[in-house]
């Protein structure tokens, strides 16, 4: 138990996969405006991550590998997130429609989203157990909910502020990101520390 609480922490603050791997950078910069689309697109990124991992690690191991298809990882991986974010599309269209008005544009794009392919393919690439490899999408994706909600509120307090000429708009936005994202390296090596 101890090992999977390790998994999700180093997920979330030291492995993050927005802040320290960028990966999921589009919804990062595109969803973040308001806390609600933010923290939205977050809820159905966790709840695809896990179920992708769910769908896609016994493919790799009871059907990719025993058969030497290997190669086509990418391509299958890429085909059961696409089916599993319209399911997730479907069910917020009918049960939670302003929601799904709310993401509009950006939910479709989870089927792009790289940090939820990311996450199934290092998975296997770390080579964990199904048990793992769920603590550590559920942990990626509580990582990229933390990383959309603390840069909603950098952007709100960006708001306020007035740039200079050169900085409106996009590049102040990607300074406030790398900012953010230079705060998340103060946790490199936090849980290699608490394991040793």
């Amino acid at each position: 138990m101890r090992h999977i609480i390790f998994i999700i922490m180093a997920a979330v603050f030291v492995n993050n996969y927005v802040l320290q791997q960028f990966l999921g950078i589009c919804p990062f910069l595109g969803v973040s405006k308001k806390l609600d689309q933010a923290s939205g697109m977050s809820i159905a990124v966790i709840f695809v991550m896990v179920l992708a991992t769910a769908v896609t690690w016994p493919i790799q191991k009871f059907l990719l590998d025993p058969n030497n298809m290997g190669y086509l990882q990418t391509v299958v991986f890429i085909l059961v997130i696409a089916a599993l974010v319209q399911l997730v599309e479907i069910i917020l269209k009918r049960y939670i429609p302003s929601l799904h008005k709310a993401l509009g544009i950006y939910l479709p794009l989870i089927t792009t989203n790289c940090a939820v392919l990311g996450v199934t393919i290092l998975n296997i690439t770390e080579g964990y157990g199904f048990g793992e490899s769920i603590a550590n999408a559920f942990g990626s994706g509580l990582g990229f909910f933390l990383a959309m909600v603390l840069f909603s509120g950098v952007r709100s307090r960006m708001e306020n502020c007035k740039p200079t000429k050169s900085f409106e708009g996009l590049p102040i936005t990607l300074v406030a990101a790398s900012i953010t994202a230079m705060s998340f390296f103060g946790f490199t090596g936090v849980v290699e520390t608490l394991l040793g």
